[in-house]
């Protein structure tokens, strides 16, 4: 039992640590009202592990802290990849493609709010769904896609044999 705590606690170490550099290091494109969090392809991790879901929320936390976020924006932001996160873990014994899904509705109907309420973007709330989808739907649909078909033929090695992609 104890060698299954510490590989879900490195996992969920690993999975943050990715998601904060990635962030950072793409900062240009990961902030603001139109974005590409490319760190966000990391949300399909899920699929594979459930280590991803509190890797990915406080990789998020992190990201958002380091990167100057404002403290509504840390929160919610961060909840919008957690349920993300949480609700693609549900998908995974369902079709893969269903996998960047939950991220890019989450991010999409949430971050508008905090873009709109925390940061005063005087834009219309649904324009903001549209660019942040947007965004995300490259992020987690495509980039996400790309790195879940890259690592399906990896899935037992690095994650287990709980992964199963279908």
């Amino acid at each position: 039992m104890k060698n299954k705590s510490t590989l879900f606690l490195v996992q969920a170490a690993l999975i943050a640590a990715v998601y904060v550099v990635l962030t950072l290091v793409f900062a240009p494109f990961s902030y603001g009202e139109i974005q590409v969090r490319i760190s966000e392809a990391l949300t399909i991790l899920p699929y594979f592990t459930p280590a991803a879901i509190p890797g990915l929320f406080v990789g998020c936390i992190l990201a958002n802290l380091l990167g100057g976020a404002i403290p509504l924006d840390i929160a919610f932001g961060s909840i919008a990849t957690l349920i993300g996160a949480v609700f693609t873990y549900k998908l995974r014994n369902s079709s893969k493609w269903l996998a960047p899904v939950p991220p890019i509705v989450a991010n999409a109907v949430l971050v508008p709010f905090v873009l709109r309420y925390g940061y005063g973007t005087n834009l219309p709330i649904p324009l903001m769904m549209l660019t942040v989808g947007a965004g995300e739907v490259v992020s987690c649909g495509i980039f996400g896609m790309v790195l879940l078909t890259a690592l399906s033929k990896y899935k037992n090695t690095l994650f287990g044999r709980q992964a199963s992609v279908k």
